[in-house]
């Protein structure tokens, strides 16, 4: 059997209503055993709502990038370049059934090949084992501990990682 092709493809605000319907998907399938239904109705509103999305790419200049996995969109990522060769990681989604055989990982290594970056930060729920076990395998490393409030009574409860460029 071949393998999957996977590619990143840029995404603007036309690609809006996509990513939002992936990160419904995404959110409702995976997030149910680590945080509330409550508290993923809440995030997708207040984070993956089409007019929100749009002001990430347009106000707040967030890239986003679509994950073809076969010419099919099956995720997505989200990143903020900070200054010089840092970034800072908001969103890297797929799909369940795209989220084995290395998908990821490579997904991740053409994000690396794209920007280049010195310096990748992100933030990973406490309690995302299978997430913080894949940052672990590609080379990132937990910074510290934080806990923000997002609104409405409702604490994200993070790992802060980091991702350096090896010399």
């Amino acid at each position: 059997m071949l393998d999957s092709t996977i590619n990143l493809v840029k995404a603007d605000i036309a690609d809006a209503a996509l990513i939002e319907n992936l990160a419904r998907t995404i959110w409702h399938d995976y997030y149910p055993s680590i945080i509330t239904v409550e508290q993923i109705d809440y995030m997708l509103k207040k984070m993956y709502s089409k007019e929100s999305l749009i002001e990430q790419m347009t106000q707040k200049k967030d890239m986003f990038y679509l994950v073809l996995v076969n010419h099919e969109p099956q995720g997505f990522i989200s990143i903020t370049h900070n200054e010089d060769k840092n970034y800072f990681l908001n969103k890297f989604y797929l799909i369940q059934n795209s989220a084995a055989k290395g998908k990821g990982t490579r997904a991740f290594k053409q994000l690396l090949s794209i920007l280049q970056p010195n310096k990748i930060t992100l933030t990973v729920n406490r309690q995302n084992y299978k997430s913080i076990n894949f940052y672990f395998k590609n080379g990132f490393v937990i910074e510290r501990v934080a806990d923000f409030d997002i609104g409405n009574n409702f604490v994200m409860n993070d790992f802060v990682m980091i991702w350096k460029r090896p010399s």
